[in-house]
């Protein structure tokens, strides 16, 4: 019970100093210990530092590391090169300034569906928009909260065939695809995304209203630069702007789904026998296509850039604060799934409902997902534990794996986005806000739209069964 206790009082402690602007680089480390000490493990509590903290930190950061460095540099070339003012103004110019926040979500959902990282994402997608939201004179505290609804609810939970992370998880216990209940996931996306806009729309007259403007922020002068440059004449052409977003997804696709597919991979176990290529080829495409969208940036632009090392040195600088805060958050939530109490508080949440799969499989996705603030690894728990009973019970009451499938991964992308995710803090560094000025808007887009659509998904499914 202690060490229950003590995991609570840790979580509480690290979501409110984070929201008070405390960086988790400091956090995550500190409010680890303390549940160790408080669960009574203060023996252990140096080990436990060293090689479940630091080892998970440093996993996380040895297999995502070029993502994130490639990501800033992407997002730095996009926005150095005037490729990201050329496509904001030629979006505004085309659907009007009232069309902002329409444009980044869908913008954001183009690209997460296309297999594109969030934090690629948000990396290429901030320059953007912040230009539409200074042109449209939308507060930028908003801008996390858009991004967020494009890259985090509906095409990572809920669009079928969406090759996100959380959608493959649990196809070996369910054995289903990636398109399991398309229908309903077609139905929730739709309520995630109208829902989200509306909240953001509502939120952005509330604060035309009240003369709230774009305000003044520290990157103002590096738009105001990028925005003379492309008065004084020297606009990247629409295509050649469009180009590393194309490649992006483009190039990705190329190698997930015909390149790598199509080639015999077993030699490189005999040398690296514990690499698994059918595992890892989505993070080469992914890194392959990268550095093609950033070799074409640079190439395509060679004679007008102002300073090319600077741009390179600004944008690989730029990861390593996002990917320690988020790599941080991994560490803590390994501390944390160690402790005894933890076992507590996931059985406890795993026998709610036993005799509705659906509600119980419900509740135990969120629930977990929220305390590790990690949607694939609150799943990847939950299925671990009891995956194999919640497909029993299906079976007994009828119930599609299918539906099954689509409830868990909309699940697990509901209370993921709690103050100490890891995805968000990414997401507040990049855009140079705090927890404090965007928070309750992000967790209005991400918790609020995907309860609706998951209670609708749910019913429906009981209802109807799976389509």
């Amino acid at each position: 019970m202690a060490s229950t206790l003590a995991i609570v009082l840790s979580l509480i402690l690290l979501m409110y100093l984070a929201y008070r602007g405390i960086t988790v680089l400091l956090l995550a480390p500190l409010m680890a210990a303390l549940a160790v000490v408080l669960s009574g493990d203060i023996g252990y509590l140096l080990p436990i530092y060293t090689d479940t903290f630091m080892k998970a930190l440093g996993g996380y950061v040895m297999q995502f590391l070029p993502i994130f460095l490639l990501g800033a540099l992407f997002g730095r070339l996009m926005a150095d090169s005037g490729a990201a003012e050329t496509i904001s103004r030629w979006i505004v110019d085309r659907l009007g300034q009232k069309h902002a926040i329409v444009t980044v979500v869908l913008a954001c959902g183009i690209l997460t569906y296309g297999g594109v990282s969030l934090f690629v994402v948000a990396f290429a997608i901030y320059p953007i928009a912040r230009d539409l939201f200074r042109a449209a004179d939308i507060p930028k505290r908003l801008i996390p909260a858009t991004i967020a609804l494009g890259s985090f609810t509906f095409t990572m939970t809920a669009l079928p065939g969406t090759p996100a992370i959380q959608n493959a998880i649990p196809i070996p216990y369910y054995g289903t695809n990636v398109f399991a209940a398309p229908g309903l996931g077609i139905i929730a996306a739709l309520v995630m995304m109208g829902l989200g806009l509306w909240w953001l729309h509502s939120r952005a007259n509330k604060a035309a209203l009240a003369g709230e403007g774009y305000g003044t922020h520290e990157d103002n002068a590096e738009a105001e630069a990028e925005e003379a440059e492309y008065a004084a004449g020297k606009p990247m052409p629409l295509f050649l702007a469009l180009l590393p977003l194309i490649l992006v997804v483009g190039v990705n696709a190329l190698f997930t789904y015909i390149v790598f597919p199509g080639m015999d991979l077993s030699f490189i176990q005999e040398r690296f026998p514990n690499v698994n290529p059918d595992k890892i080829a989505g993070l080469w495409a992914l890194i392959i296509s990268l550095v093609v969208a950033c070799a074409t940036l640079v190439v395509s632009r060679l004679g007008h850039w102002k300073n090319l090392a600077d741009t390179i040195n600004k944008g690989v600088f730029g990861f390593m604060l996002p990917l320690f805060n988020t790599a941080s958050e991994v560490g803590y939530g390994a501390v944390i799934a160690g402790l005894a109490g933890f076992a507590i508080i996931r059985d406890a949440v795993l026998n709610v409902a036993p005799g509705n799969p659906l509600i119980s499989e419900a509740v135990a996705m969120n629930v977990l997902a929220g305390i590790t603030g990690s949607s694939s690894g609150g799943l990847s728990i939950a299925l671990q534990t009891l995956g194999s009973d919640y497909l029993r019970m299906a079976h007994e009451m009828g119930i599609s794996p299918d539906l099954l499938h689509r409830v868990a991964v909309m699940s697990a992308g509901g209370f993921d986005t709690l103050p100490h995710c890891g995805a968000i803090i990414t997401l507040l560094s990049i855009c140079r806000l705090t927890h404090r000025q965007s928070y309750l808007n992000i967790a209005a887009v991400t918790m609020g739209g995907p309860f609706v659509a998951l209670v609708t998904v749910i019913t429906l499914g009981t209802i109807f069964g799976s389509f």
